[in-house]
């Protein structure tokens, strides 16, 4: 994972549920192409649906390895549900609420809550919900060796796994 779409860790109810945050800012080079100016009018700079999945998936691809204390590579296998009704835009700030549904051997199921924060109004609205599967790759039949450089808990989450985890530091 190159890219990081979440910020800090807000609450962690261990085996059950985590809570995320994402500031969305006009410094980010992706917010200016969506949807730069053109002949129809201005620009209107937007976060793009698919990276709020994105940052969804890394919550709950946390919440899903911290159950086994990180021993096992946790993939994204299926999105079986995204929503989003409202638009984010910068200044505004997104929470990625994950809950697992289910849990066992194989991998496991999440439900996912994503809110906007407009500081101005300083009023949290619903804006999208998930459902994401994961599957514990360790456990696959492919037999394949997968790389551990490909995967969500590598070098580019320790500072924010530090957050989850401070006695690990």
């Amino acid at each position: 994972m190159r890219w990081l779409w979440i910020d800090s860790i807000l609450d962690h109810e261990p085996q059950k549920r985590l809570v995320a945050i994402k500031s969305v800012s006009l410094a980010e080079d992706h917010i200016h192409q969506h949807f730069e100016a053109g002949p129809d009018g201005p620009a209107q700079p937007l976060m793009p649906a698919s990276l709020m999945l994105e940052g969804m998936a890394q919550t709950a691809g946390i919440l899903v390895g911290s159950v086994r204390d990180f021993s096992e590579k946790v993939i994204l296998a299926k999105v079986t549900h995204a929503s989003f009704e409202r638009d984010v835009t910068p200044g505004q700030s997104i929470k990625y609420d994950a809950v697992i549904e289910r849990m066992d051997d194989a991998g496991a199921s999440t439900t996912g809550v994503i809110s906007a924060f407009d500081h101005r109004s300083g009023v949290w609205t619903e804006i999208g919900r998930t459902e994401i599967i994961f599957s514990h790759v360790d456990k696959n039949m492919s037999g394949l060796d997968l790389p551990d450089h490909n995967f969500v808990f590598g070098e580019n989450f320790r500072s924010i796994l530090s957050q989850l985890l401070p006695a690990r530091q």
